[in-house]
Formats: C-alpha cells, sequence, structure tokens
C-alpha cells in the first residue's frame, strides 16, 4: 500500500513544483519595493504646494522625533500629504492581496472582491452605520461594520455559486453582479431619505477616495494589512495545493473546506477595513494579481507579496494622477481605477469562455 502512494504523492510534489516555479522572483520583490519608494517620494512632492525631496526628509525628522512642523512644507506633509500616501500604500495592498487570495481560493480568475459583491457588502453596511450615526467603538465603529457586511455577503456569494460542489466562473460573476446591484439599490433608497451630512459621506463610499485621509484612518486599517502580510506563508503553500485540485489538496493534507472558510474571513477583513477607509476602488483585486502572475508566475510564495507591493505602488500613482490631474478639482480615485479595469475584466471574461469553449 505504501508503495501505492508514493507515485501519487511524488505527482502531486511534481505539480506543485511546477506551479511554484517563478523564473523572475529573485529579483521582483527588490525592485518593486525601489518602485515603491520612488512613487511614494514622488506622491509626497508633487501638488498643488510642491515639496524638495530635502523638505520631505526633515518633515519626516521632525515627525519622528516629536518636534513641531515649524514651516508650511512641513505642516502639508505631515498633516495632509503623508497620511494620505501611506492610506493609498495600505488600502491598494489590502485590496490586492484580497484579489489573489479569492482568486486562488475559487480557483478563479475572475474573483475579485469588488466583482463579487464583498465591497459593495462592506460599503452597505457602513453607509447604514453611518445613517443610523452608530459611533460606539469610535473610528473602529465603521470597520467593524464594513466587515460584518463584507462577510456576509462573502459567505452568501460561495455559497450560491457553488455548483456540484465547486464555484463556476460565470455562476460567480453573474451571484456578484446580482449582490451589487441589490446593494446599489439599498444604498440608493439610504441616499433618499438622508441628510445633507449623511448624503456627502454616502457619495464618499461610492465613488471610493483618499482624500479624507487622516492618521486615525491609517492606525485603523494598519492592524488588518498587517494580519494579511502575517498570514501568507500560510496561506501560500495551501493556495498552491488548492491549485492542484481539491481530491489532491485534500490528499496532501489541506482540510479544504476549513481552509477556505479562513481566507473567506481574511479577505472580507482585508476589503471591509479598506472599504472603511477609502470606499469602493474597484478592480484593484482583479488587475493587479493577474500582472503580478506575469511577473512572478502563479507560485503564491511570491504572488501574495507582489501582488501586495504591486498594488501599493498602483494606488499611491492613481491617488497622484485623481487630485492633480484636474487641479484644484479631484477625480475620484476609485473612477480611474473603474475606467483602467473594466476593460481588463472584459478582457480576462473573453478569454476565459474562449479557454473553456463557449466561443468555439
Amino acid at each position: 500500500m505504501a508503495s501505492a502512494a508514493n507515485p501519487t504523492k511524488d505527482s502531486g510534489n511534481s505539480s506543485l513544483n511546477a506551479v511554484s516555479s517563478n523564473k523572475h522572483g529573485s529579483w521582483a520583490i527588490p525592485l518593486l519595493v525601489v518602485a515603491l519608494v520612488v512613487v511614494t517620494l514622488a506622491a509626497l512632492a508633487i501638488g498643488a504646494f510642491p515639496v524638495s525631496i530635502g523638505e520631505i526628509w526633515s518633515s519626516i525628522i521632525h515627525g519622528i522625533t516629536g518636534q513641531p512642523q515649524v514651516d508650511t512644507a512641513g505642516s502639508v506633509l505631515w498633516d495632509i500629504r503623508m497620511p494620505r500616501v501611506l492610506l493609498a500604500i495600505v488600502v491598494g495592498a489590502c485590496l490586492a492581496s484580497a484579489g489573489a487570495i479569492m482568486q486562488g481560493i475559487f480557483a478563479n480568475p475572475l474573483a475579485e472582491p469588488a466583482i463579487v459583491g464583498v465591497s459593495s457588502g462592506a460599503a452597505v453596511a457602513a453607509v447604514v452605520a453611518i445613517f443610523l450615526g452608530l459611533t460606539a467603538l469610535g473610528t473602529w465603529m465603521l470597520p467593524l461594520a464594513a466587515f460584518i457586511g463584507g462577510i456576509v455577503v462573502t459567505f452568501l456569494v460561495y455559497s450560491l455559486s457553488r455548483v456540484n460542489g465547486r464555484s463556476e466562473v460565470l455562476t460567480l460573476v453573474l451571484v456578484g453582479i446580482a449582490v451589487n446591484a441589490f446593494a446599489g439599490a439599498l444604498i440608493g433608497l439610504i441616499m433618499s431619505v438622508s441628510n445633507d451630512a449623511q448624503l456627502r459621506s454616502i457619495t464618499f463610499w461610492n465613488l471610493g477616495s483618499l482624500s479624507t485621509a487622516t492618521w486615525g484612518s491609517v492606525l485603523s486599517v494598519l492592524p488588518f494589512a498587517i494580519l494579511g502580510i502575517i498570514a501568507m506563508p500560510w496561506l501560500a503553500h495551501r493556495l498552491d495545493l488548492l491549485a492542484l485540485g481539491e481530491r489532491a489538496a485534500a490528499h496532501l493534507g489541506v482540510d479544504v473546506e476549513s481552509f477556505r472558510r479562513w481566507s473567506i474571513v481574511l479577505v472580507a477583513m482585508l476589503t471591509a477595513a479598506a472599504v472603511a477607509v477609502s470606499g469602493i476602488i474597484a478592480f484593484v483585486g482583479l488587475v493587479v494579481p493577474h500582472t503580478a502572475r506575469l511577473i512572478v508566475g502563479p507560485g503564491h510564495k511570491l504572488l501574495l507579496p507582489v501582488s501586495a507591493l504591486t498594488g501599493a505602488t498602483l494606488l499611491v500613482l492613481a491617488d497622484v494622477i485623481s487630485r492633480t490631474a484636474v487641479e484644484p478639482r479631484e477625480i475620484p480615485i476609485g473612477v480611474l481605477t473603474a475606467l483602467v479595469g473594466a476593460p481588463v475584466f472584459f478582457y480576462l471574461l473573453r478569454r476565459e469562455h474562449k479557454r473553456r469553449g463557449a466561443f468555439a
């Protein structure tokens, strides 16, 4: 019996090695770290009030040592621009990581928190909290409400999209469309009975923006991002095994359903935390993991951190464009990501159809 089991295990290991191979992995992460630093410095420097690199460094030193910001440049950087850039980094990393994890656990290249309704569910819960004036937990109230909404919708979509024990691409997308439509209707209903102050806050959730960034909002979402980073090594190996198929993963020691449930909770936490401080920023979780796969391949050991770094870099860049392209006005960052992400989604959907023979 032992000899009969070995070939299967060896076959699984060889397939796993194929899944995990990343020919560009040795340079991808250092290069992306450098790119993130460069884009971050550019984002801090560019704006209605230009700031030099020397002033950026001086402001950082003053902030770290607790000294007051003595000039206008320091105040602009420390009070306005730094929280916004850091929030873009954290939100981009959370959304991209959530997308990569979701695609892995559903074995579905079209899975993404916004497309399948997770972001909309989180936004609805946050909007309800705004409308009801719930402030019992201070800055943690909106992330908590968004988390509850996100996780409820995630499990709902997961349950409704499973056909014969697996999640089908078209079913997942169609369920997501229905959930997004229902969530949009609920938000519209709440907006119709809201006062002016509530209406302005709710509009922010619909369009997505980092304009209200503060150090408090950065600190409220940072623990979720750190949790995602800590979980990456545990997730990566199991996601690689799951890529071999549910039966093979179970044979190699993965409790598939339990792993999926905990992964879904993590995706909901990452997405809800991001949505709670930035509103709905769609397609980051779809486009970035596909970009990361082009760089390092399908192995999740590198795919997850590369997705996080790429998401952070791209969202910082998008935020710079959103606040400088039509100064003094600002383009909602969710609009920019949708303009880029929607065509990419259509391309991926058509490619998936062709791969499955739908257009044959």
